[in-house]
């Protein structure tokens, strides 16, 4: 049986990440980048596409039980059996020259034996490395790939079967450390790092990151693992923040909407600094605002709705066809198409984030006012497009209502930062009739008065889930009828198992696709602040109690889930699932968890 989504746990380094199943393999490792090639695959095939599994001998199925230390992202997963227990702690400390994935094996009680099996395959499971002796280590070559694998020198390796394995006992009290390391293969291998001291360090640098965290209110370890989470998820160097590690996961099982989703998302901006302000963490939201500065300057047309890791611009989309794809949902995808389209709401996000962190008191950087003037100067000319939406349709463009929301958000934050800041240059009366505009268009074409609320788009009868949104970006007061109206009408025709779907289960004209989805995390937190915000607290509570307790085993989301099979779907873990909880916990228990 293919692994569950859910039965994954999360390691990595600011730089990349690896997914270690339940059952001590580890099925997905990218190196050396979040967007590099794998060297394991497994997630998206089977064991000949590449993973490293130690686990006891003869054991085929899960651990006994498994936890991330609090407060760090080092996994410990534990076996006991007649022959004793074994601890396996797997931990990527933060790099100074190359990644290093490390496993370090401890004995608990009795005498265990256990198994080491490597099949590393680069190229997202396509190419099989040179294996080769040096220097009394392993090392792999493919190409541009080096990979040195290390362990203790009691610990016998062999080859067998494309792979390497590695066959020893521990007692209780001994220890065994494997670690693995990429380098480029036309550089020398990097200076090596102790294992035991890399985990005592790395359990100090995240406690000390997670002790910063200001919140204190209910489900705090919750929150704290969010924010690990959305930590793990930064791409150091630069600031941006992957929406997931994973490429590919699917949102049906055996369907077809399988995307990459190792780039930074502008959807994602407003909602991602708010979080890490809140939460206590300036410096984080600082760079991931710089990053966003960064990426966006240029042309105001050429503005994208995702970008690279440090901002890359061409992030081209083709199918993997050697790869099965996760539980035979295929194709499998390496980069995002949906990089052309045009949304709209984008521009919203950048303006909001920008206010957001300009009224937060983050140092502002030379020429930010300038790039905003710019975006809504062309978007002064450009907004009554239609364009493909926040849900990156491919089914053709529509004049989607939140996408106009947003268009309607960049027009009021430019038109506030100019009344706060009067020495600023601006169209602020220019502005304050698109403002005008956008509204009365909005409520006059994308609203349903004889239904009460707003649809997908202008003249549909389709519901979406980003209608939710409305009162929180301010758009609309919380107790307007048109709001509550909404709320009410989305709950009904799209609640699906007390949870909340983007849009109609039928609608698939809307991307193009066939096939459906899963409820999405994201939204079903968004419902929940929208309870809040319409006076509706108690249900707001009950929901957000309903989603933590989805998170799998270690405090992880995906992006979607499915409540008839009761599974999480979709990449994994997914920033914006975690972004979406930390944001309500803060909203509903803000005043009693402000630390």
């Amino acid at each position: 049986m293919h692994p569950r989504v859910e039965d994954y746990a999360l390691i990595g380094d600011e730089q990349t990440a690896a997914l270690v199943g339940r059952d001590g393999s580890v099925d997905w490792l990218c190196l050396p980048r979040f967007d590099s090639a794998s060297c394991f695959a497994r997630l998206l095939g089977t064991e000949r596409h590449g993973h490293w599994r130690i686990a006891p001998k003869g054991v085929k199925g899960s651990c006994t039980r498994r936890a991330y230390r609090p407060d760090t992202l080092v996994l410990d997963t534990e076996w006991e059996s007649d022959e004793g227990a074994v601890r396996v702690t797997d931990l990527m400390p933060q790099r100074d020259r190359s990644p290093d994935l490390m496993r370090i094996v401890e004995g608990l009680s009795g005498r265990v034996t256990l198994r080491s099996t490597l099949r590393l395959r680069f190229d997202y499971g396509s190419a099989v490395p040179w294996m080769r002796r040096a220097d009394g280590h392993r090392v792999a070559v493919a190409g541009p790939d080096a990979v040195w694998l290390r362990s203790e020198p009691q610990v016998r390796t062999w080859g067998e079967d494309f792979g390497t394995h590695s066959e020893f006992t521990v007692a209780e009290g001994e220890k065994v450390a494997f670690v693995l390391t990429w380098h480029p293969s036309h550089e020398p291998r990097p200076p090596l790092v102790d294992p035991y001291e890399a985990l005592i360090s790395s359990v100090e640098d995240w406690r000390t990151w997670a002790a910063r965290c200001r919140y204190d209110g209910p489900h705090r370890d919750a929150v704290v693992r969010s924010l690990i989470t959305l930590k793990a998820l930064t791409y150091a160097p630069t600031g941006g923040i992957v929406a997931a590690p994973t490429t590919s996961l699917p949102e049906e099982l055996g369907g077809v909407r399988n995307w990459d989703y190792r780039f930074c998302w502008l959807r994602d901006a407003t909602l991602t600094l708010g979080a890490l302000l809140a939460a206590g963490y300036q410096e984080e939201a600082e760079a991931w605002r710089d990053w966003l500065v960064r990426a966006v300057a240029g042309d105001p047309a050429d503005l994208q709705i995702m970008y690279g890791l440090a901002g890359e611009r061409r992030l081209p989309e083709f199918e993997l066809p050697w790869l099965p794809g996760f539980a035979a949902s295929a194709p499998v995808r390496i980069g995002n198409e949906a990089v052309g389209q045009l949304q709209l709401d984008v521009y919203g996000e950048v303006m909001d984030s920008l206010s957001l962190a300009r009224t937060s008191g983050l140092p502002a950087k030379p020429h930010m006012w300038a790039l905003q003037v710019a975006l809504m100067k062309w978007l002064e000319k450009e907004w009554r497009r239609p364009d493909e939406g926040l849900w990156e349709v491919r089914g053709g463009r529509r004049q989607f209502v939140h996408s106009k929301v947003m268009v309607w958000v960049a027009a009021d934050r430019a038109v506030r930062t100019l009344e706060r800041n009067p020495g600023l240059d601006g169209d602020l009366e220019g502005w304050r009739a698109m403002r005008e505009e956008v509204h009365h268009e909005v409520c006059e074409k994308g609203y349903d008065a004889e239904r009460n609320t707003f649809t997908q788009s202008y003249g549909s009868r389709e519901l979406d889930a980003s209608l939710l949104l409305i009162p929180r970006v301010g758009f609309l007061p919380p107790d307007d009828p048109r709001v509550t109206g909404t709320v009410d009408a989305i709950v009904a025709e799209l609640g699906h198992g007390g949870l909340v779907r983007r849009y109609s289960a039928e609608e698939t004209s809307v991307d193009g696709l066939p096939g459906g989805e899963g409820t999405f995390l994201a939204c079903s937190f968004w419902l929940a602040d929208a309870l809040h915000m319409t006076g509706r607290t108690q249900e707001a509570r009950e929901l957000f109690e309903r989603l933590v307790g989805l998170t799998n085993d270690v405090g992880l989301l995906a992006e979607e889930y499915d409540p008839v099979a009761g599974r999480q779907l979709g990449n994994f873990p997914q920033a914006f699932s975690h972004i979406a909880l930390v944001n309500t916990a803060l909203a509903l228990f803000g005043a009693e968890g402000a630390g």
